[in-house]
């Protein structure tokens, strides 16, 4: 079921996540079911849980190819339960994002370059994989919402923040 996507000034999406308490469950699958489904019709490249308002540390994340994001390599579609996120390095990058919760704005944030993740997959598997690039950017991305925190928060140059439309006019008149 394709479920309404908290914006940002909503409360819900400031508050921290709790632990998912069973995996695997019916309750967890039915969450997954509903994620990927309003991701899918959102054309996001990830979702938190507390985004469509369920305060649980859940993500998925994952595009082969996305037009909001044309120039993104390929990242593997992922469901993470209960993520902890190392960085490797002490390495950071700037780069654009955007969000499902803060519409039609992008931003320059900078993020760790490289890290670690582990999880459970729905299953109960331990999930564990060292990334870099806009694979560790998504993810870190889709675990803040898992803390309360939205991208612009990480921001320190607001004036590399606006509307996609005005930043970047030629992916507007190409339909991305």
């Amino acid at each position: 079921m394709i479920r309404e996507i908290l914006r940002m000034g909503d409360p819900r999406l400031l508050a921290p996540s709790a632990p998912v308490a069973k995996v695997p469950s019916a309750e967890l699958d039915a969450l997954l079911a509903d994620m990927r489904d309003t991701m899918r019709a959102a054309d996001g490249a990830g979702l938190a849980a507390p985004q469509i308002g369920v305060p649980l540390r859940v993500v998925i994340f994952g595009i082969d190819f996305n037009p909001r994001y044309p120039e993104a390599p390929p990242v593997p579609y992922t469901e993470l339960v209960n993520p902890d996120l190392t960085p490797l390095g002490g390495e950071t990058e700037e780069g654009w994002e955007g969000c499902l919760s803060v519409p039609g704005l992008r931003g320059v944030v900078r993020r760790c370059s490289r890290l670690r993740y582990e999880g459970l997959d729905p299953s109960g598997q331990t999930i564990r994989r060292e990334v870099d690039g806009f694979h560790a950017r998504v993810v870190q991305h889709e675990c803040d919402h898992l803390d309360g925190i939205l991208y612009p928060m990480r921001m320190t140059d607001f004036s590399r923040f606006g509307f996609t439309d005005v930043l970047f006019p030629e992916a507007a008149t190409a339909g991305a």
